[in-house]
């Protein structure tokens, strides 16, 4: 049972488990790469489980350090500024090396930092990409042959650059030393899991307890609500109409086969979405193309007229013509005027 003495709590029969190899991993050095912009809630939903992990258990399991690409204080996408301990100039060894990346690592191309983490992968340590972190790990090559997975807005513009590889829609994916994770409040399912993994079930579960989190969540879960959710409506028609147009985007589907698919006439199914959105179906699936056509925009260099091609439209004209209606501005401008209209396409508050 959980004892309180002062502030401080233990559990009598949390064991300090071995690793793999056998010996002791009391502590496991862990360092975080923030590069600027990172989430702020995604880098604490990490290290805050390993702090409450040392003071549950009475003993220091984990140690971290954190690490920038050459700046003294690394700036999170709310402002706030961290100051880091050390730099990728210094080469300390790590067992567990988490690489903190927002929407800024689509543009991410320094050699510099990506033969670091080379030469990390190398000593053996576990190495974790979160929320844009997994750019920097399949940039580095870090993930060649391997499943992973990254944050849902991301992943239109993972997927464009990483053909290759194995990209789940996941909370997070463990595939040997190398992990992945969507970011947000997922990085506390994977750090929960971590802990339990490294020690023993009793440490996770009072860490997962004391910052009230109730139920751990299944790497294999969706990142985001369901379709019903997202858009606000009662039909679970409705809902498998939205899902098809989201899944295909790059080769949409007639509106009669979405019908088909849905289980009702086109008929009965626009008088859906009419009456439940405000708009066609035709005009939904419209806003869902244009909307992944912006992320493209936002975090791909990809051309206007390959991003047509990507989102479903058959000339790059009527592209820029829908794009522009819906927007107020071309694809071309929206590009340009970047970061300006970084949260172009994100959410249509009209919708």
């Amino acid at each position: 049972m959980l004892v309180q003495e002062g502030h401080s709590y233990y559990k009598e029969d949390m064991k300090v488990a071995r690793n793999p190899a056998g010996a002791l991993s009391l502590p496991s050095n862990v360092g975080f790469l923030l590069i600027d912009r990172f989430g702020l809630m995604t880098y604490a939903s990490i290290v805050e489980p390993f702090r409450a992990a040392n003071v549950l258990s009475g003993r220091t399991l984990y140690n971290w350090r954190t690490i920038s690409v050459g700046p003294a204080v690394v700036h999170a996408a709310s402002g706030d500024g961290i100051l880091v301990d050390t730099t990728i100039k210094e080469e300390p060894k790590f067992e567990i090396l988490f690489v903190c990346a927002g929407g800024n690592a689509v543009d991410f191309r320094d050699q510099q930092t990506f033969a670091w983490l080379r030469r990390q992968a190398s000593r053996g340590g576990r190495i974790v990409g979160v929320s844009g972190g997994p750019f920097l790990l399949a940039r580095a090559g870090l993930l060649a042959g391997r499943r992973c997975t990254v944050h849902w807005e991301h992943l239109p513009a993972f997927r464009e650059e990483f053909t290759q590889l194995r990209v789940e829609d996941k909370l997070y994916v463990v595939d040997g030393r190398r992990m992945t994770c969507a970011g947000g409040s997922a990085g506390m399912d994977l750090a929960l899991q971590m802990i339990a993994s490294d020690h023993n079930q009793a440490i996770s579960t009072a860490v997962s307890d004391w910052y009230i989190k109730h139920q751990l969540r299944d790497p294999t879960s969706a990142q985001r609500m369901s379709a019903r959710q997202r858009y606000g409506v009662e039909s679970p028609a409705l809902a498998r109409a939205f899902l098809l147009m989201e899944n295909n985007i790059a080769e949409p589907l007639s509106c009669a086969e979405i019908a088909r698919r849905s289980g009702m006439s086109v008929r009965h199914l626009e008088r859906l979405f009419v009456a439940e959105t405000e708009a066609t179906m035709f005009e939904q699936y419209k806003r869902i193309r244009l909307r992944h056509a912006a992320a493209l925009l936002r975090e791909t260099d990809l051309s206007a007229t390959e991003i047509a091609v990507a989102s479903g439209f058959t000339t790059a004209a009527h592209f820029s013509r829908s794009f522009s209606h819906r927007y107020g501005v071309t694809p071309r401008q929206a590009r340009r005027r970047a970061p300006n209209l970084a949260d172009l396409g994100r959410v249509d508050i009209e919708d």
